[in-house]
């Protein structure tokens, strides 16, 4: 087993020390748990799609009045998002962690006792508050505990979680809600989270690199690293990371505005933006859309749970070759596939084995080029900034996914049909594309 190097006076380069050793069953335990936050996330964050048909029909409501509930989440996610990263930065990823599971899983719960559009509505904005600060905080604790030769393909299969969850919520609605009601899923995805939080305040570290550049004592930092090699760590007198040397602003926004980092947040931010155009259109109508054209309640749950699982098919994948190629490139090639197959679903209507099919590989393109997006976040940026560059990125994104259910829900009041509908992301898939190849051009440069 390579040693890290240590510098003068003994002290331990935090990141060179994990790049030095093989993944141990305390890092594998991080990626669990991690994976679970994200799972859990994606269940809650999909529910009211699959509950839509369900919900409309008991209420007595049009689906166009659900426009502002299927958006309600995704609003509270921005706020979450947008408020998580700076805490994480200052006060830590753990309880930031802990405090969004909590939050979702409560609200959930609430949620599944609303009784009026109105009362919903609220419930699911505060449900999005822990949905929209889970995600980037678990990706960025996640990407500090792993070696640089696994980043992205760790941080990307944690990330299929959200996918998984995502379809997990298709697949469970199906049998769920014709049997028990629109209620259930809605009580499964408050009941988990909450169970999941007891097991994180007992088993979840702090990240040792933000331990280190908060200077919160290298007791703390030993014990968070010992789990992994405590031979090498012990003799540590004390710890640091590289961008301590390079990075000398404390204000985190100071740091992912700055002079190097400024055009590849801008380039980010548009990236994953015009992503989630394209998977909270579908993630939000496309079971309604299948119904519309003659499909069952089963069938249409089904086929919008297969889009959700092309992504935990391709996630893997796209983060194995982004450790081995150039990412902007792969990510860039699933977003331009995305467009593809896209507009190749809108034409296939008439043949449901055909369109389940193009669904599938659809969901495998865009979604999987959106699992990479975190780990492509989180290699960008160095740690003083990089739970607010994560979450940021997903915040911003998050007015992404609020346009694209907002676009189904107006596309559909304006009479438009499923080709068309299908045929119009196109257009979010060119952009998305053109956005990450360019910030691979102009702004490239992992933190190490």
């Amino acid at each position: 087993m390579n040693q890290p190097q240590s510098a003068v006076g003994n002290c331990l380069d935090v990141q060179s020390f994990i790049n030095a050793q093989p993944l141990s069953r305390y890092q594998w335990r991080v990626v669990i748990l991690c994976f679970l936050i994200v799972f859990l996330d994606g269940l809650d964050t999909a529910a009211m799609g699959f509950i839509a048909p369900a919900l409309s029909q008991d209420w007595g409501i049009d689906r166009a009045s659900l426009g502002p509930v299927m958006s309600a989440a995704l609003i509270g996610m921005v706020f979450g998002a947008l408020g998580s990263g700076p805490l994480a930065d200052r006060f830590g990823r753990k309880v930031v962690l802990v405090g969004a599971v909590l939050l979702f899983g409560a609200f959930s719960l609430a949620s599944a006792y609303s009784t009026n559009v109105d009362q919903l509505l609220v419930l699911r904005f505060l449900t999005g508050l822990g949905l929209g600060a889970g995600m980037p905080n678990a990706t960025t604790l996640l990407s500090e505990y792993t070696p640089e030769r696994h980043k992205s393909l760790l941080v990307t299969s944690m990330f299929c979680g959200f996918n998984l969850g995502m379809a997990g919520g298709g697949f469970i609605s199906a049998k769920l809600i014709p049997a028990f009601g629109w209620h259930s899923l809605l009580l499964i995805g408050g009941i988990l989270p909450l169970i999941l939080a007891v097991v994180l305040l007992a088993w979840l570290p702090e990240s040792a690199r933000y331990l280190v550049v908060r200077n919160r004592g290298t007791d703390k930092v030993r014990k968070a690293l010992a789990p992994i090699e405590p031979a090498t760590v012990g003799q540590a007198a004390s710890f640091s990371v590289p961008e301590q040397k390079t990075v000398k602003a404390r204000n985190v926004f100071a740091v992912i505005f700055s002079g190097t980092y400024s055009a590849g947040t801008l380039l980010l931010w548009l990236t994953y933006f015009m992503g989630l155009v394209i998977v909270y259109l579908l993630t939000s109508w496309l079971p309604t859309l299948m119904r519309d054209s003659g499909a069952s309640m089963e069938q249409a749950a089904f086929i919008g749970a297969l889009f959700q699982f092309g992504g935990v098919l391709s996630a893997v994948a796209v983060g194995w070759a982004m450790d081995r190629f150039n990412p902007h490139k792969v990510i860039g090639t699933f977003y331009l596939l995305a467009g593809v197959f896209a507009y190749a679903v809108g034409q296939s209507l008439g043949n449901i084995t055909l369109l389940a099919t193009l669904v599938l590989i659809a969901g495998m393109c865009v979604n999987g080029a959106q699992s990479a997006m975190p780990s492509l976040a989180a290699r960008f940026y160095p740690t003083q900034g990089r739970a607010t560059g994560v979450s940021w990125m997903l915040g911003i994104g998050r007015f992404g996914a609020i346009l694209g259910a907002w676009m189904g829900a107006t596309l559909l009041g304006l009479g438009w049909n499923f080709e068309q509908v299908l045929t119009a992301l196109v257009i979010p898939a060119a952009l998305a594309t053109t956005a990450v190849v360019i910030k691979g051009m102009v702004s490239h440069a992992d933190a190490t």
